[in-house]
């Protein structure tokens, strides 16, 4: 094996012996992916499952997306947002990354004991805000409180049923060699923010959370692209790199990016640097990574270009038959290199 063939390398994930859930098994990297693969889904569904970021139904006609998951953000609030702006955000753009707009959503709070009445009216008013600008409404929801120490303040899940889009016939199994990778935007900034507000680092006022519902963006992208525009995900955790592994798994095709096209901002890159972090594995919350047709990338570009959610969006990379399920960065300087799942934890506690 040559070093200078970064595809045929292999890196295991590192697996709990002790038989116990680890902090790193909620990272969406490889722990994640191992107890999906060996503990939950075999429980739920086959193992072999594509891994989709809502579940497609046909009831008595009509067609619909149904999502739900579970925030544990830390800190509850942050530079541009909250947990219940998030919690909506993030419910409404598993649904779009299926082609939906979400129609309703259903929100039940865990909440510890202590936890201040006044940040609670205030992240319930946040979620009603982020539903209505969205275009749709909590209809409803649960409340538990339980022990000082239990729950770390607040927990929320969201579950989200969205009505199918025209043209939509998106999953992460249907991208094919050729095909061109776009992202909607600026990468990383939800994630660096989380951590700089988390530790009090200084750069809060410079980095913002970029939370934002994405099914407008989606609904132009289907309209300009139909059947072209193959995959979509957004890259919350484990970022970029997570979100395009699952999709070269899936669908059993190699990706490739090119490092000096990725959309960094200044700021983010510099936190990075300073934290040790790869932009490629934060979370972002407020953009998306497509899979396009090459014949129609160009098209769907300016469409996206054209809308508030996607005005810098930018092409980063390809779809190809050589090694399949991995991601391979061409660097700034000419080489390549593997771009992997998270091994253990990050960022904690980041959505």
């Amino acid at each position: 094996m040559s070093i200078a063939d970064p595809a045929r390398l292999t890196c295991p994930a590192p697996r709990s012996e002790t038989g116990t859930v680890l902090l790193g098994h909620g990272s969406g990297g490889q722990l994640s992916a191992e107890l999906l693969r060996e503990v939950i889904l075999p429980a739920f569904g086959p193992a072999d499952a594509v891994p989709e970021d809502a579940a497609l139904l046909a009831v008595d006609g009509a067609h619909l997306a149904v999502s739900t998951d579970a925030f544990v953000v830390n800190p509850l609030f942050f530079p541009g947002g909250d947990i219940g702006a998030l919690a909506v955000h993030g419910t409404a753009n598993d649904l779009a990354m299926m082609g939906a707009a979400p129609v309703a959503l259903a929100l039940a709070f865990v909440i510890e004991e202590g936890f201040p009445v006044a940040d609670l009216q205030r992240i319930c008013t946040s979620a009603a805000a982020a539903a209505a600008a969205a275009g749709t409404r909590i209809v409803t929801g649960d409340t538990k409180v339980v022990g000082r120490g239990a729950a770390d303040g607040l927990f929320v899940t969201t579950t989200g049923v969205g009505r199918m889009l025209p043209g939509a016939a998106v999953s992460a199994a249907a991208a094919r060699p050729g095909d061109v990778v776009l992202l909607s935007g600026p990468i990383a900034a939800h994630g660096t923010a989380i951590i700089g507000a988390r530790e009090a680092l200084g750069f809060e006022s410079a980095i913002v959370s970029d939370t934002r519902a994405l099914h407008r963006l989606v609904a132009a992208m289907l309209a300009a692209a139909g059947p072209a525009l193959h995959t979509m995900r957004d890259p919350t955790r484990g970022g970029v790199a997570s979100a395009l592994n699952e999709i070269a798994v899936a669908a059993r095709v190699g990706i490739e990016v090119d490092e000096a096209t990725l959309p960094v901002p200044a700021a983010v890159a510099a936190a990075c640097d300073l934290l040790g972090l790869d932009p490629l594995h934060v979370a972002s919350e407020g953009c998306l990574a497509a899979i396009v047709a090459a014949d129609q990338a160009d098209e769907l570009l300016a469409t996206m270009r054209s809308t508030a959610e996607g005005q810098d969006a930018v092409a980063v990379g390809r779809v190809v038959a050589e090694h399949p399920g991995r991601v391979l960065l061409r660097t700034v300087v000419g080489g390549r290199r593997i771009v992997d799942l998270l091994v253990g934890e990050q960022l904690p506690r980041i959505c």
